[in-house]
């Protein structure tokens, strides 16, 4: 290995080694214990780590992509730390902001790319897209001068032509009944909703889907939840599942509304942070009334804060399988070069005083796998085989013992049905056949699928007919689908569900799909029995 080659491989962790040395040492400068923040982003003098960079950058014998090696510096360092202490670089961080904030600026279109054709699929109401005339079934052909039909199109490609600043216009060229037709579009905010359904699933009972916990989500539950009770609903449903989390404040607030008096949600601690009790501060919108949450492997963080607080207060019943087993806390700190460093900073604790952080002394891979070696060790089968890492027991308000260390266990189990997931099926999901067959018939048979007034409506008169489901097979088949005849019983099930709920998206986005798809959801059945 030559000198140079052996410098390329070293320079990361020499990097590395100094940033740790001026972290150390802006720590001990006088005042550091009062403003760490204060020195650590301190940018009038020039750290070890920036001399080191500049003499880099100046001296070194071969020119070097710095900002790279930066970014590997940082990385090493946090890789030392616990699995979300994070360095988001300049090139993610608005995505990640926008994703957080519940808003971005742009068309307002949903697109999927099906034979390298952009498509659209769903038209948001009253925005941009829809007040300037583009239509679902459109096909994307130019964005400005720039074609983007062809085989190397991918979304990101898409996403950074057709966003940009609120009232700034772009030219879209779509395709439309085989003729070219040039559509000028003002850019808007774009609201990415967090509630993604609320509706009534059973007599007096409400069913909402939070799927983050965004800047949005405490304003839309809310709204989602008086929509309920002027419908009468008296008891609620709200499923957590794959939801990994968000802001804090969202998932307190929420609980604020789900508990009486000033009863305690959780706490924070941290080395340079005081506890801080986070209780309920007022009266809530359903404080009394049966309530279940829905949990699974991917309820994570701010999910895992309300369903503790709601099993630890016996304040309702915590259905499905145990959650991530995320308890750290995370602050943002901006960088000089566009970056963002997502730094731990505290544990929470929820009302029985257990932390429900799952180890990470093994190191990150073996943190990343610990779902997959809970399904391995038939967790998602079985109850028993649930095995809490935190021996401690910790009681509920009425007595009942409860674990920390690894997630919030469920009070009911449900497994996983892993029958949903034959190798036939398994093909079709991650092909995206069902999404691309949903949009070419719906594009076919618009004046018959408009017929329907809603989705309850929908869910309860449309039937997948022989004649539909055997079309499905004959696209499936023309998309290279090796299985789609050797299908079982079981899978035949699956499909015509499948093919109903996304159907159902296509016609009312996800508000359409959950009520179509809760319908035959194990889960969700569950719920409505345990809250009758």
């Amino acid at each position: 290995m030559s000198k140079n080659r052996k410098l390329n491989v070293f320079l990361p962790l020499l990097f590395a080694a100094v940033l740790a040395l001026g972290m150390y040492l802006g720590h001990k400068m006088p005042g550091a214990q009062n403003s760490v923040a204060t020195v650590l982003f301190n940018r009038g003098s020039r750290s070890a780590l920036q001399e080191t960079m500049d003499l880099i950058r100046v001296k070194y014998v071969d020119t070097l992509k710095v900002g790279n090696l930066q970014q590997e510096a940082i990385e090493g360092l946090l890789s030392h730390l616990d699995p979300h202490s994070i360095y988001i670089p300049p090139t993610s961080l608005r995505e990640v902001n926008e994703d957080l904030e519940g808003n971005f600026e742009g068309i307002g279109v949903e697109f999927n790319i099906i034979a390298d054709t952009v498509n659209v699929v769903s038209v948001l109401a009253g925005g941009p897209s829809e007040a300037a005339g583009v239509l679902t079934g459109d096909k994307i052909i130019k964005v400005n001068d720039s074609l983007v039909a062809g085989g190397d199109i991918t979304p990101d490609k898409i996403r950074k032509l057709l966003r940009g600043p609120k009232n700034s216009e772009v030219k879209v060229t779509m395709l439309r009944k085989k003729q070219l037709v040039d559509i000028q579009i003002k850019r808007g905010i774009i609201p990415l909703y967090s509630v993604d359904a609320s509706y009534i699933i059973a007599p007096k009972t409400g069913y909402i889907k939070i799927s983050k916990f965004s800047a949005t989500t405490y304003q839309e539950f809310m709204e989602a939840l008086r929509k309920l009770q002027r419908q009468g609903i008296e008891k609620l449903v709200i499923d957590l599942r794959q939801n990994p989390g968000g802001f804090l404040d969202a998932a307190t607030r929420i609980a604020d509304e789900l508990l009486d008096g000033n009863k305690l949600i959780l706490y924070t601690q941290g080395k340079s942070y005081p506890r801080t009790d986070y209780k309920c501060e007022k009266p809530g919108l359903f404080e009394k009334g049966g309530l279940a949450i829905l949990t699974d492997e991917g309820s994570a963080s701010a999910s895992e804060i309300l369903a503790g607080a709601v099993q630890d207060w016996d304040r309702g019943v915590i259905i499905g399988r145990r959650t991530f087993g995320k308890g750290l806390v995370q602050e943002q700190f901006d960088l000089s070069n566009g970056g963002a460093l997502r730094l731990t900073v505290a544990r929470y604790y929820i009302p029985s005083g257990r932390s429900i952080q799952k180890d990470y002394s093994n190191g990150r891979d073996a943190y990343d796998e610990d779902i997959v070696n809970r399904f391995n060790h038939g967790e998602f089968l079985n109850r028993d085989s649930i095995k809490p890492t935190d021996t401690v027991p910790y009681r509920t308000d009425k007595g009942r013992i409860v674990y920390g260390g690894g997630g919030i266990t469920p009070d009911i189990f449900i497994p996983f049905d892993t029958t949903r997931f034959s190798p036939a099926l398994t093909e079709l999901y991650t092909r995206n056949t069902f999404s691309d067959f949903a949009y070419n018939y719906f594009n076919e048979h618009q004046d018959e699928l408009k017929r329907y007034k809603d989705a309850g409506t929908f869910n309860k008169q449309f039937q997948v007919s022989s004649d539909l489901y055997n079309a499905f097979r004959e696209f499936a088949r023309k998309d290279s689908i090796q299985r789609i005849d050797r299908l079982t019983a079981k899978d035949e099930v699956e499909i015509r569900n499948r093919i109903k709920a996304v159907l159902a998206r296509q016609l009312w986005r996800t508000e359409g799909y959950y009520e179509v798809s809760n319908s035959f959801d194990p889960l969700v059945k569950r719920a409505v029995e345990e809250l009758k």
